[in-house]
């Protein structure tokens, strides 16, 4: 389900096709093909119930290890900004769409998913962020250059809602864009240059197996050159 955002400076909301001041990517385009998904990240799926385009606490999809044994992957639906299982209050998912990867481990939000291995991949067929090049917030969109689909380093969690029912939730690990030729131009210049962690496809299992260790190595930026970006701004808001 779709949930409307409250701004409070630290996340966004679409509205007339500007954005609020917001830390890191708050909006991606999940693929919906499922083909595309079964072909890329080697996952079958029986259904995708997601909007295209997602926000903090909307539904999307994102890619585990599901046994340990035979090295399975599996898909699975989830909300975008992760809550811990000692989570009270399931507005926190506003602040938790994004772990930075230099306190994952000591944040108490991310640090028991961090410190189990509850690693995913979220898969993205492209990421938003606002460039200032204007002097006014556009919104770009952020793709692979060759076409293929974006795997973004996660983690996951499993939250029990009040009514007991199980909440999978989930989270893009980010890491420090300066100096990246193309992601050091996105938010505003005054602000810290971050980027999301596009994983390489050689890396994908390593990144869902590996001890913390070893899992850290591949937390590195994505090649420049192998990313193309273009202005895609936010369509004018209904006023139905």
């Amino acid at each position: 389900m779709s949930i409307c955002l409250i701004v409070k400076f630290e996340t966004v909301e679409p509205v007339g096709g500007s954005w609020y001041r917001v830390p890191m990517c708050s909006n991606y385009r999940a693929p919906t093909d499922l083909n595309r998904i079964r072909l890329h990240f080697g996952v079958a799926m029986d259904a995708v119930s997601h909007a295209p385009e997602v926000w903090p606490q909307y539904t999307g999809v994102a890619i585990r290890r599901a046994d340990a044994v035979e090295h399975r992957r599996e898909g699975f639906t989830g909300q975008f900004g992760l809550l811990p299982h000692w989570a009270k209050d399931p507005t926190l998912s506003r602040r938790t769409y994004n772990a930075r990867t230099e306190t994952v481990a000591e944040k108490p939000s991310f640090r028991d998913a961090w410190r189990k291995g509850q690693r995913c991949i979220i898969p993205a067929d492209w990421i938003y962020e606002p460039c200032y090049d204007t002097g006014k917030a556009v919104r770009w969109k952020i793709a692979r250059a060759d076409g293929a689909p974006m795997g973004l380093a996660g983690l996951w969690s499993r939250w029990w809602a009040a009514n007991g029912a199980e909440v999978m939730t989930f989270t893009m690990l980010t890491i420090a864009a300066q100096g990246h030729d193309l992601m050091q131009r996105f938010h505003k210049p005054e602000d810290e240059k971050r980027m999301v962690v596009v994983l390489d496809e050689a890396d994908h299992d390593r990144w869902l197996d590996s001890p913390v260790d070893v899992a850290s190595t591949l937390l590195a930026p994505f090649p420049a050159g192998q990313l193309v970006a273009e202005a895609a701004p936010l369509p004018p808001r209904s006023r139905v």
